[in-house]
């Protein structure tokens, strides 16, 4: 053997050890089973381990590096085959593999992949050990597609045989279920389609069932669920009558709300002095947001951006009584900070349910521009100075109106000039939220405000709703969304 895997041996040795019984015996008996597990090769050889183990990368790529002497091979095409005499080589990926199956006797852990004529193929090899000592090993090679073959040939058969096997499970639990289940199961059934049929009657049949099992159990289920139906229904008949008349009354109380608010533009029409335009989308049936612009005497008009907490029913006639006592209390020459004092403290007195208002009022003279202002805890107002853009008022915001007695808010002052526009709003517009729970913001706000900044309140308004609709998408509306524009267009004058 050393001779051999060496190159060593004599041709007269190999040619005597070919022409041998023993070896074409041997050689017949791989050829049978090569054909039989259908691979395209299996071959016995050695390796010349001192060529193996230093690899030469030149010798690797013109082919003069061989360590591979063939023993035996039975490739299924026999004018390829290799025999004993012929040498040959392997993937230099493959080398440390070799080299380990050679010194440990044991085959390599993983199977080699290679690309042949017709397709990939997967080889293993084997080694030989005599006395502790590897001798040689027997490979093997076959194609992939064989043993795509093979596992889809046992999944097949191992599926089938679990069809078969439940098949025949399920005909005998089929045979159980029609002698002991059916028949009770099939007057249940007839009792539940008498119900559905006739009126929602409940029939006797199911009080007779007495099997004393879970078929019993069943049908004193159905028997209650029938009733119990029945009794559901009586109720929902009640409920849903009363739900109506709730309804009702709702759509009445969103049109005495609406009808509350100032909706008729444009408001003013004896005053070319300012352009002025409100809208209010309520969240629910009826809200808690409210807006008002009225005239307190010639030359002042009030505006008026208040939000309510909570919403619904509650939070609207919160916001009626709020509404109703800043505009009573907004007189010709009154400060502001003095009206929100007093109605502060009127709030207090009578608000068990603990609500509370944020409002923003200001009173625009007409003929000097200068406008007084009060804030409770409410949104800064956007101002845009003729030719400017549209930036934040930041004032200092006093405390929630009827969140505590004994509040003193304070009144501020600043000139509003011919082209100047004003825009106040409610958090509803700023707290939009979308389904990824982003909310709309103040910067979104404003860069719309600007984008749009030569329209007028009319024109303008539609744009910030349009956009925040684009933002929320599907999104529930959670907030009443308030906003009201203003500009004033010129200077009153006096007669």
């Amino acid at each position: 053997t050393y001779r051999y895997n060496t190159g060593s041996a004599a041709q007269a040795e190999i040619d005597a050890v070919l022409q041998s019984s023993r070896y074409q015996e041997i050689k017949a008996q791989m050829d049978q089973l090569q054909s039989s597990i259908q691979a395209n090769d299996i071959f016995v050889f050695v390796f010349d381990m001192d060529v193996l183990e230093n690899f030469d990368e030149k010798g690797y790529e013109d082919g003069t590096w061989n360590p591979l002497y063939y023993i035996m091979d039975s490739y299924r095409f026999p004018e390829y085959q290799l025999a004993l005499g012929d040498c040959g080589s392997i993937f230099k990926e493959y080398i440390e593999d070799s080299i380990q199956a050679y010194k440990t006797g044991k085959p390599a852990d993983n199977y080699f992949i290679s690309e042949g004529e017709f397709g990939y193929n997967t080889s293993a090899m084997y080694p030989v050990v005599q006395n502790g000592e590897t001798i040689a090993f027997i490979g093997v090679e076959i194609p992939m597609a064989t043993l795509e073959g093979d596992v889809q040939d046992y999944v097949t058969k191992v599926v089938i045989a679990g069809i078969v096997a439940t098949v025949l499970l399920l005909l005998l639990i089929l045979v159980v279920l029609l002698r002991t289940l059916i028949m009770p199961v099939k007057m249940v059934a007839e009792a539940a389609n008498q119900f559905v049929t006739n009126n929602n009657m409940v029939s006797d049949v199911l009080e007779k069932i007495h099997t004393r099992d879970e078929i019993e159990m069943l049908s004193q289920s159905v028997l209650k669920m029938e009733r119990d139906i029945n009794d559901y229904i009586e109720n929902l008949t009640q409920v849903t009558a009363e739900k109506e008349r709730i309804g009702a009354e709702l759509n009445i109380a969103t049109q005495i709300q609406a009808d509350m608010l100032p909706s008729i533009f444009p408001a003013f029409p004896d005053h070319p002095e300012i352009d002025i335009y409100a809208t209010m989308t309520p969240a629910k049936e009826v809200g808690g947001d409210f807006y008002d612009f009225f005239m307190v005497d010639d030359r002042h008009l009030a505006m008026v951006m208040a939000d309510v907490s909570g919403k619904g029913v509650p939070a609207a006639l919160f916001m009626v009584i709020g509404k109703t006592l800043i505009k009573d209390h907004t007189m010709p020459g009154a400060s502001l900070g003095d009206v929100f004092t007093e109605v502060n403290e009127l709030l207090c007195e009578s608000n068990k349910e603990g609500l509370f208002i944020t409002a923003f009022e200001c009173v625009l003279d007409l003929v000097t521009g200068e406008m007084t202002f009060v804030n409770a805890g409410h949104e800064l107002p956007f101002i845009r100075k003729k030719d400017g853009s549209y930036v934040r008022y930041k004032t200092k915001a006093g405390f929630v109106l009827a969140g505590m007695e004994g509040m003193r808010y304070r009144t501020g002052t600043l000139t509003l000039e011919p082209g100047d526009k004003l825009f106040l709003y409610t958090d509803g517009v700023t707290e939009a939220t979308n389904n990824a729970n982003e909310l709309y913001g103040t910067e979104r706000l404003e860069r719309v405000l600007n984008e749009h900044r030569e329209k007028t309140p009319e024109e303008l308004l539609p744009e910030v709703k349009q956009s925040i609709d684009a933002f929320v998408g599907e999104a529930p509306q959670f907030d009443d969304i308030t906003m009201l524009s203003l500009e004033f267009c010129k200077k009153m004058e006096i007669q």
